[in-house]
This record gives structure tokens, C-alpha cells and sequence, in this order.
């Protein structure tokens, strides 16, 4: 890489000296960091200091604006890594937001034989519509599929989509927590159908051994990403962005700190 050229990073710091990082388990790093989460700063500055081995060069035909996803990407990446290759598969996955909809189009490149979204919120189910998903309801049961579901993810994080979910996977099937609850929520489960049906219940923490495929992917094409953006917001109204994002407003919102003027793009 030379100076000026673009660049993706991945934003996932580990110690690489604990236990878990010495077994290969970076993302479950003791010292774990996150760009703008821990010790290090953001990436809403004009500047940004990376370690060299996080840096992964785009290529010149990438959209840098829409680059941004490359990032959750390698999230759902590391997800899919964790669930079973099963051809002809079902999925159900609950919520469209930006999380919800990378998820859903990967489906496909794991062998699904089906992908549901479901979202309360009719904007998102349009947003699921928009990047080409065609089973979209409002809940479950308005995409209700006989004997359930073989692989079902959460990617909203909320109780309640997570006790409906656990539900709805088929026997012998699989449910994975994908979204992020608050550390202290609490949800109910039958611990005796897990038993009997033989489900098995998976996490996926972050990114691992993951960034630079979805880069890969990300300018092969793998994601409809045009349609998941709907506000870029210049660095100097920030506040403006959190307030729209607070009301559930828009799609994916983003900062561009070099932008001069914030701009409404669905």
C-alpha cells in the first residue's frame, strides 16, 4: 500500500497474547478494543491512527461512501461461519435493519432454500423489499412456514424477537443470537425443547478471520448496498444524525466527515 490509496479498516483490536487470542479466539480477546468503543478513538475525524495489519486496500471501482458496510459485513461473515452449511435450508431472520438485511442477502450464498424478514416497522420491511428479499412480514406468523424454520437469526437485540424466535426453529435446527441485547436483558426459553428437539442455540462476537473476505465480497458484489443507505450526514451535524437515528428514521445513516452539507438520499 502507498500513501492515498483507499483503504477499509477493520476496526477490531486484540492483544494477541491472552488465552483466547493464543487459541485463535481474537474476538473473545481479554484486552479486547473497538475503534470508538474502548481506548481508541473513532472514526468520525479527519484523521485516524490503525494499526498497518488492520488496513485492507479497496479497489478503485469500490464506492468508498458505500464501502462503509464493509465492516458489518465481516460481522454476518463471522456469523455464517458459526452456522451449518445445510443446502435447501430455511431461514427466518428477525429485524431489517442494517444487520437484518446483510444477513438475509447472504442467506442465499449459504445455500438457503428460503429467507423471511420480519420487522414491526414498515419502512425496514420496504428497505427488505428493496434489496431483494421477498418474504417480508410484520411477524412471524405472516410468513408462517409449516414445522417451523431450520436456521432462525435475531438481529434486533429485543427480548421479545428473541423468546418468539427460539420458538420457531425446527427441530434439529439452529438459532443464533446475533443482535445485541442490553448485558442485563433476560429472556425466557423452554429449557426442555432445546433437550428434546435437539436445538442448538449459537453467539457470534464481532469479526474473526473475517475483514478481508468481506472486502472480497463487498466489491464482488455480494451486497445490494445502495438501497440501505438513506441519510449521509456531514461531520458538523452530528447531533442532527443521533436525533434521527433516535426516531427510528431512515435506513442506514451515516457520517462522511469531509461532506459539506447533509443530504437525504432515499
Amino acid at each position: 500500500m502507498a500513501p492515498g490509496d483507499p483503504v477499509a479498516i477493520d476496526p477490531s483490536f486484540y492483544c494477541g497474547e491472552c488465552s483466547f487470542c493464543m487459541a485463535g479466539h481474537g474476538n473473545l480477546c481479554e484486552n479486547w478494543d473497538g475503534a470508538g468503543v474502548g481506548r481508541t478513538d473513532g472514526s468520525t475525524a479527519e484523521l485516524v491512527l490503525s494499526p498497518a495489519k488492520n488496513l485492507h486496500r479497496l479497489s478503485g471501482s469500490v464506492d468508498l461512501a458505500l464501502a462503509a458496510l464493509i465492516e458489518p459485513l465481516s460481522c454476518a461473515i463471522h456469523a455464517y461461519d458459526l452456522l451449518p452449511r445445510w443446502i435447501g435450508a430455511h431461514y427466518l431472520i428477525y429485524g431489517a435493519g442494517t444487520m437484518g438485511l446483510i444477513m438475509a442477502q447472504l442467506a442465499p450464498r449459504a445455500g438457503a432454500a428460503s429467507v423471511s424478514v420480519v420487522d414491526p416497522n414498515p419502512k425496514r420491511r420496504q428497505a427488505a423489499r428493496d434489496v431483494g428479499i421477498e418474504l417480508v412480514g410484520s411477524n412471524a406468523e405472516e410468513v408462517a412456514r409449516s414445522g417451523g424454520w431450520d436456521t432462525v437469526i435475531d438481529c434486533t437485540g429485543a427480548v421479545q424477537a428473541i423468546e418468539d424466535g427460539l420458538q420457531r426453529v425446527r427441530r434439529g435446527g439452529t438459532f443464533q443470537q446475533f443482535g445485541v441485547a442490553a448485558n442485563e436483558a433476560q429472556a425466557a426459553f423452554s429449557p426442555f425443547r432445546i433437550y428434546n428437539d435437539e436445538v442448538t442455540v449459537v453467539g457470534s462476537m464481532a469479526v474473526l478471520h473475517s475483514y478481508a473476505r468481506a472486502v472480497e465480497m463487498f466489491a464482488a458484489g455480494a451486497l445490494n448496498a445502495k438501497p440501505m443507505i438513506s441519510h449521509a450526514f456531514a461531520l458538523a451535524d452530528y447531533g442532527e444524525a443521533i436525533d434521527t437515528f433516535r426516531a427510528g428514521t431512515g435506513r442506514k445513516l451515516q457520517i462522511r466527515p469531509q461532506a459539506t452539507e447533509s443530504i437525504t438520499l432515499l
